[in-house]
């Protein structure tokens, strides 16, 4: 039994992000919100609330089995690049320099030992 959160749209690069989804990616769920918190990175929070969502959602999802924490490991999280908001700053002898905005969406599967 597995089930998947998807957070689209952050506002943060995927390379960042995949930084932190490294940390906790083959993890119990527990040990992953325990990393999660005590790490200060701005992609934590972002993970940290998947995580928690996708536990909600094994618990809604199957409502005659109640699944602990304990029960539960990360089987799958990968960061997928998002679209990239394009903009220009100026730059020396008149020319503009162009800036890459980058978007992520994120995907968590979990799943029963």
């Amino acid at each position: 039994m597995e089930s998947t959160a998807k957070l689209k749209y952050v506002r943060q690069s995927p390379f960042k992000i995949r930084f932190v989804a490294d940390l906790i990616r083959g993890k119990d769920v527990t040990d992953a919100i325990n990393i999660l918190s005590s790490t200060n990175k701005k992609a934590s929070e972002f993970l940290l609330k998947l995580l928690n969502s996708a536990v909600s959602n094994i618990n809604y999802n199957n409502e005659d089995i109640n699944l602990e924490q304990n029960d539960l490991y990360i089987k799958k999280i990968y960061v997928d690049g998002g679209p990239t908001l394009k903009r220009f700053r100026p730059a020396a002898m008149g020319r503009a320099a162009p800036i890459k905005k980058r978007m992520s969406h994120i995907t968590v599967i979990i799943g029963e030992k």
